[in-house]
């Protein structure tokens, strides 16, 4: 017996030296814990410097980058690959997915990318199995890849490697790499609060946090990093406001766009004022949609009232004046007409209005369906249009003039068809009082329209009648009711000299639209829209003088006509596209002459951070509102001299051709079209004050009144 024990006590001893032996030699064939590439130094670390049994422990690849090179967080933004770990572990252990510290934006020209600097430290959890045995190595392998960039990309990849004891208990001693903690020091935080984003009326994202910790710190800025790749625009620029507890980030559309019923995940990361600097927190958001879109406090029926109001209100903005001539004329012959022909000619006037609106309508819920940023009077930005919109007024001009007559019949046509031919005129008035219109944005509308926009089809279509109705309404009330009537002059041979003057408004029309030409394209657009007025006069005198002519000019006269209105809209189309690509707007050129900056997130933003005041100016050359405020109240010297004296940066945007980031700034304060004015107090978290649409220089200098000196509010009172 004594033998056989010894025996066995012999053979243990020898099976714990191999295992041990076994051990050491699996543990001496591990890779190096530590490789230094051209550009990173890669290391393999971890919490514990031993393992136990069915125990948890954190690993992690710390990355040192040489300075001007970068690597990629797990969404790199416009470029870049994220750096990815294959792992190899003993049989039952497991790792979890990368734990991603808060990246930073590495700017390079138009590219913005997410990632690294410096130095990082990517975390994994990894869970050790129950089954391993206790006085061996738990050895574990990772190969590496990464993308390292400075303006050129390299991809590079290591194999590192760890042997680890494994012990019964934790070990008294050895907490494992210090790296460690400092990683997870550098990972997001848990929302603070409830989180939800909404879909603005322009296609972007409104990412809302509302939190009792946004209401107690002095937040300085604010930026969200998306997970999902291609969700926003990550070059441009990211608004945010506070209000109360509830933080509002708008983040710039893309073609590509959240899926319905999808969460935005990402990591927001906020600015927080301390007394030694701004402190940057990171907190990971999973933002589900909020139910509601748009701006809160209104409804569908409030929208449709606000609508209506501001239609009313439309038809005395100097954007509707010039076909304000073509009604005021129309009043005039319905003098002689039977008080049904008169509520007829309202009726057709009401449908023009209410057709062109509805397919404006359609036209905006087509564009919003293929994911485009749009707004109220978008089609103004397109130089096509504007074009044709310069040759209608000036065509309609002519007409006023007495240079061709469409529509009357040298053979006798019966009265029916003569006053079936004025409805047919009331009802295209109506279309064109909605084409002039859509330039400008009268009281009411701002919030009807951008509340609009970010509804289903069948509620946008609602507000635009609405809008519709209450353009048509002054014309319709007028006609239909007969004590109204009566205030119309009679009629008489003065009405064909009154017929002629009113043409000059339409000539003033075109004139202004070959100015917004010019901005839009520059002199040679300007040559272009000229070349084709001029042979829409030459068509305009070849139909008139080859009406009473032979059977050969009555037939030919018109189709030449036609031919030069033909060369005339395509020849102009395809001139004033193409100058339009090559020319540029002109607002920063002409900046350096103006007391104005040409408006930028980025150079809002360093106002706002610097506490300093700024004014900001949302425009376009086609808004004849805004041009007439620009005139009447930004350009007053009292005003200029109030921005000056009180150090306020008056930034000035152009919303003449289509610009993304003005989109999302108006989209910030549900506004879908210009104008828009705003004014910044001194102080980095002070609230923007939104003024009229319609600006007079007291009401300027009446907002700005707490910020000037004793001298200029003295002279304002």
């Amino acid at each position: 017996m004594q033998f056989v024990s010894r025996f066995l006590r012999r053979r243990t001893g020898w099976l714990v030296l191999a295992g041990l032996t076994m051990s050491g030699a699996e543990a001496a064939g591990t890779p190096p814990a530590s490789v230094t590439t051209p550009h990173v130094r890669a290391t393999l670390v971890a919490s514990l410097d031993a393992v136990q049994p069915g125990s948890e422990i954190q690993l992690g690849i710390q990355q040192q980058i040489i300075p001007h090179w970068h690597t990629y967080w797990r969404n790199p933004g416009d470029s870049g690959v994220p750096t990815r770990i294959d792992w190899v572990l003993p049989k039952g252990a497991e790792a979890g997915e990368i734990q991603w510290p808060v990246p930073g934006r590495i700017a390079m020209g138009p590219v913005t990318n997410y990632g690294y600097e410096g130095e990082v430290t990517l975390l994994s959890r990894l869970k050790v199995p129950a089954d391993i045995p206790v006085g061996g190595h738990f050895v574990l392998r990772a190969t590496v890849n990464w993308l390292v960039c400075q303006e050129e990309c390299i991809p590079e990849e290591v194999e590192l490697g760890l042997a680890l004891p494994v012990v019964a208990s934790n070990p008294q001693s050895g907490a494992g790499s210090p790296v460690i903690s400092r990683a997870v020091g550098r990972l997001p935080l848990a929302a603070p609060g409830e989180s939800s984003f909404v879909r603005t009326e322009d296609g972007s994202l409104q990412l809302r946090l509302d939190s009792e910790r946004i209401a107690q710190a002095k937040n300085s800025s604010a930026w969200f990093y998306p997970e999902q790749w291609g969700t926003i625009n990550h070059s441009a620029g990211q608004h945010f406001a506070v209000d109360g507890r509830v933080l509002r980030l708008n983040l710039p559309a893309t073609s590509a766009s959240l899926a319905q019923g999808e969460r935005l995940r990402g990591v927001l990361v906020i600015g927080e004022a301390m007394p030694d600097g701004e402190r940057l927190v990171g907190f990971e958001l999973v933002a589900p949609e909020a139910s509601v879109t748009g701006k809160e406090e209104l409804g569908v029926a409030a929208a449709m009232l606000f609508a209506f109001l501001g239609g009313i209100v439309l038809n005395l903005m100097p954007c509707v004046f010039p076909v304000l001539s073509i009604k005021a004329l129309s009043l005039l012959k319905h003098a002689e007409y039977s008080p049904l022909q008169k509520r007829l000619q309202g009726l057709a006037y009401t449908a023009g209005v209410l057709f062109s609106f509805a397919l404006l309508a359609g036209v905006l819920i087509l564009l919003k369906a293929g994911g485009l940023a749009i707004g109220w009077g978008f089609q103004y930005q397109s130089p096509i249009f504007v074009l044709i919109v310069a040759y209608l007024m000036f065509g309609v001009g002519l007409n006023l003039s007495g240079l061709f007559t469409i529509g009357a019949s040298t053979v006798g046509v019966g009265s029916s068809l003569a006053a079936r031919g004025g409805y047919s005129g009331s009802f295209f008035t109506g279309g064109l009082a909605t084409i002039v219109a859509t330039p400008c944005t009268a009281p009411f509308m701002g919030a009807a329209i951008g509340y609009a926009l970010s509804q289903s089809a069948p509620g946008l279509l609602a507000i635009f009648l609405s809008l519709g109705l209450g353009l048509a309404f002054p014309y319709l009330l007028l006609t239909t009711w007969p004590r109204l009537q009566r205030l119309l002059p009679r009629p008489g041979v003065w009405m064909e000299r009154v017929k002629e003057a009113l043409a000059f408004p339409m000539y003033g029309a075109a004139v202004w639209l070959v100015w917004v030409l010019a901005q839009q394209g520059g002199p040679n657009a300007v040559l272009v829209a000229l070349g084709g007025m001029v042979l829409i006069g030459l068509a305009g005198w070849l139909y008139a003088v080859t009406r009473r002519g032979s059977s050969w000019t009555r037939h030919g006269g018109p189709g030449f006509a036609a031919l030069a209105v033909f060369v005339a809209l395509v020849g102009g189309g395809f001139g004033v596209d193409a100058v339009a690509v090559l020319s540029g707007s002109p607002v920063a050129s002409e900046a350096s002459e103006k007391h104005w900056q040409p408006y930028s997130a980025e150079r809002l933003r360093e106002l706002r951070q610097a506490g300093k005041p700024a004014f900001v100016n949302m425009t376009a050359a086609w808004c004849i509102s805004c041009l007439v405020n620009e005139r009447v109240a930004l350009s007053d010297s009292s005003v200029i001299e109030a921005f000056k004296a009180s150090g306020i940066v008056y930034l000035k945007g152009d919303w003449t051709n289509q610009d993304r980031q003005i989109t999302a700034y108006l989209g910030e304060f549900g506004r879908s079209g210009v104008p828009l004015y705003v004014y910044y107090p001194p102080g980095a978290d002070s609230k923007p004050v939104v003024l009229p649409q319609l600006l007079t220089p007291d009401t300027v200098r009446q907002t700005l009144l707490p910020v000037l000196s004793p001298t200029i509010q003295k002279e304002s009172s």
